[in-house]
């Protein structure tokens, strides 16, 4: 890489959500010719762990109004000031041809610098309903590219539809040969975000251990809990007989995914696009808190498709689920057509549908800046 190539800054929030399919636009725009500095606080750079290494990571200050005790709200303002100075600063010695932000409170600090300098910016809404902070720029960017359509939109503001990008771990194994249950040892994975999977390893763990006998004895789980509740839920599942695998956090989800009989998972933009991607049956179960519920509408497709079954959380419960786990797991043919169906919901496409938007955003810029020249 050499200085002279075009910059592309990236910010994004602290959540897989969010940083994962910044990574798939990272991927792409550096086989591009791109640099790529990541924008994102010290809860993001957790997951910065699969980016690639050339990928400069820089941690910026920013605070949320939504944590936090009073003293925390008042400081807040401050130290996203500090964050938007610091990120000014550093575009003015390193211009970036464009910035994109995939939402969450450490994108403020770039997308707001970018505005501040008159840079080509544009937004990525994973969901269909906007963030926060995604919905404070949409004015304020060039343009606003949607993983879920139709998204909710502020009047006037008009999105354009690329799916949700995923990494390229995903995409290799797009469309993997599914292997549907049967009297065999079969997979089973459970992942949810880091802020609504309480509720999945106090309910996910009862159901297995209520399945009949001869469809639990070939069940091997993948069980991705709360660092607080792994250790619990791992006892549990030793207690019950049941061979399970129980981390904070899996680097390898795209793999255990492939060689999943099913997933049963949150309703996040990025866990959906993966799931689909892939082609697993899954069981989705929207997070009740989320933002307009947006979970719900992330469902919608896999839902409507055939692909998942979609439990509300007011109506989770062990039975419920153990239920809806021995309709997928007793039924070869229907799983198969599952998957097969989540495949015919699948955007792989996406990541490079929104590098072309980045670099028709850079050329569209450049041409300005020769004309007023």
């Amino acid at each position: 890489m050499s200085e002279k190539d075009p910059l592309l800054v990236i910010a994004a929030g602290g959540t897989g959500g969010h940083m994962f399919p910044a990574q798939a636009l990272a991927e792409v725009m550096l086989r591009r010719g791109w640099r790529v500095r990541l924008s994102t606080d010290a809860r993001g750079a957790r997951y910065t762990g699969g980016f690639p290494h050339s990928v400069e990571i820089e941690q910026v200050a920013s605070a949320t109004f939504a944590r936090g005790g009073f003293v925390n709200k008042v400081l807040a303002p401050f130290h996203i000031l500090g964050g938007v100075l610091g990120a000014s600063l550093r575009m003015l010695r390193d211009r970036p041809a464009v910035v994109v932000g995939f939402g969450g409170y450490p994108t403020i600090p770039a997308l707001a610098a970018a505005w501040l300098l008159r840079l080509p910016r544009m937004v990525h809404e994973q969901n269909g309903v906007l963030g926060r902070v995604n919905r404070i720029f949409a004015r304020r960017v060039d343009r606003v590219a949607c993983g879920i359509w139709p998204t909710d939109l502020p009047e006037g503001v008009e999105g354009v539809h690329v799916g949700n990008p995923v990494r390229a771990a995903v995409l290799e194994r797009q469309g993997a040969g599914y292997i549907p249950p049967g009297d065999y040892p079969m997979s089973v994975l459970v992942i949810g975000g880091s802020q609504g999977a309480r509720i999945l390893s106090e309910v996910v763990p009862e159901a297995i251990a209520a399945l009949p006998e001869a469809l639990k004895r070939n069940i091997r789980v993948a069980h991705q809990a709360r660092e607080e509740d792994g250790a619990q839920v791992a006892a549990f599942y030793a207690e019950q007989g049941i061979d399970a695998d129980v981390a904070a956090f899996f680097r390898d989800v795209p793999r255990r995914m492939s060689e999943a009989q099913l997933v049963i998972s949150r309703a996040g933009a990025s866990s959906v696009a993966d799931i689909s991607v892939i082609g697993r049956p899954s069981i989705l179960i929207p997070y009740a808190a989320a933002a307009g519920d947006h979970q719900s509408a992330n469902a919608k497709g896999l839902s409507r498709a055939g692909a998942a079954i979609v439990i509300p959380e007011s109506k989770l419960a062990a039975d419920t689920l153990a239920e809806q786990i021995v309709s997928v797991l007793t039924n070869p043919e229907g799983a198969e057509q599952m998957a097969r169906a989540a495949l015919g919901v699948a955007q792989p496409d996406a990541p490079r549908q929104l590098a072309d938007m980045v670099e028709a955003l850079a050329g569209r810029h450049q041409e300005q800046d020769q004309g007023r020249g």
